[in-house]
């Protein structure tokens, strides 16, 4: 097996004169090739991850390898040009008074004259910017910008690149656009990368790893299927994608009962050997079927295109989630036919 491209060991990282951990016990490892995103709340310790791994911060205890090569550790502190990495900031950095030709070279001034213009040519083909290389970032739109500044972080062939936040200053629309361009260039380049962003959805379109941080501790490292199906902890279910929690009664090592029916193929936490614990329905768990004699209350609906999502409440006046196509269109206090239909099922302890 190949040694990741990252690889974090036991990361500590403290700030001020107190002594502050922000990061605590973090470790993780991006396979090379792979596209990872660390996600979570403002003020977990996501950016400061970033930075202590581009070289900005030191380490209070553990280690950061990359390409194998250790580049932090309690007394280590390799530079960041000297890192092999290509750094990606929200406000994207650019040289106003450059083109955006030379703002993509710029990092490469080693380079011959020739080799800089053909790398130069080959990273405006890689981001569909060849048209534009004599034009000022100014005219360019703020998704055009972001590729030179991507273009400009590739074109010098890092072994890994760090983005931080890099679609925030973006529209809905372009961000999830621009998301799946990033990654389609990504993986044409082979170039593996590390973002930080506080957009799940973002995160779920570009990331073949996906960790979930909260106050400074990783809570779960995993490809996104997993996250969102198999959460580790309760945190990670209630931050991951849309879901509630109901209670539930456990009937057999495999069966559980809720307010709705019975459920099989639970899966418990270790040593969870309670009578009852809380179930984690999704909102693809609920079926609206207008067969069933099971009836819940509609009393919120987002549409969404193609489905909405319904807040149903059920007859004890808790609530749960249901996603339904957009051509049933109820009114908000009319009673609709729901069944459950449920592949994971994942409890916690209840609380």
């Amino acid at each position: 097996m190949n040694a990741p491209i990252l690889d974090v060991e036991r990361l500590r990282v403290s700030y001020g004169s107190n002594g502050a951990l922000v990061l605590d016990e973090l470790t993780f490892a991006l396979a090379r090739g792979d596209i990872g995103c660390v996600v979570g709340e403002s003020g977990c310790g996501k950016t400061t991850l970033l930075r202590a791994i581009a070289g900005f911060l030191p380490v209070s205890m553990g280690t950061i390898r990359i390409d194998n090569a250790t580049v932090a550790a309690p007394g280590v502190l390799i530079p960041p040009e000297k890192r092999g990495i290509g750094l990606v900031f929200q406000d994207y950095a650019l040289f106003p008074h450059l083109r955006v030709a030379d703002n993509i070279g710029f990092g490469l001034r080693r380079l011959d004259a020739g080799e800089r213009a053909a790398r130069v040519a080959t990273m405006l083909a890689l981001v569909g910017l060849s048209r534009h290389a004599r034009d000022y970032p100014h005219e360019l739109s703020g998704g055009q910008q972001q590729r030179v500044a991507l273009a400009r972080a590739l074109a010098p062939a890092p072994k890994l690149l760090l983005m931080d936040e890099p679609f925030s200053n973006l529209d809905v629309d372009l961000r999830a656009r621009l998301g799946a361009e990033v990654r389609q260039i990504l993986n044409d380049s082979t170039t593996s990368a590390l973002l930080v962003t506080h957009d799940q959805q973002e995160a779920f379109a570009i990331a073949d790893r996906i960790g979930v941080m909260r106050d400074g501790r990783l809570e779960q490292w995993d490809r996104p299927y997993e996250l969102y199906h198999r959460p580790a902890t309760r945190y990670v279910a209630d931050f991951i994608g849309h879901g509630v929690f109901l209670p539930a009664r456990v009937l057999d090592d495999d069966r559980i009962a809720i307010e709705l029916g019975e459920l099989r193929g639970a899966r418990r936490e270790p040593g969870n050997g309670e009578a009852s614990v809380d179930v984690l329905l999704r909102p693809d768990d609920v079926v609206h079927d207008d067969a069933s004699e099971l009836t819940a209350q509609v009393v919120r609906k987002v549409f969404r295109g193609g489905d909405f999502v319904y807040t149903l409440r059920l007859k004890s006046g808790r609530e749960v989630l249901a996603l339904v196509p957009s051509h049933h269109d109820h009114a908000i206090g009319e009673s609709i036919g729901i069944r459950l239909d449920a592949d994971h099922v994942i409890t916690f302890p209840s609380v």
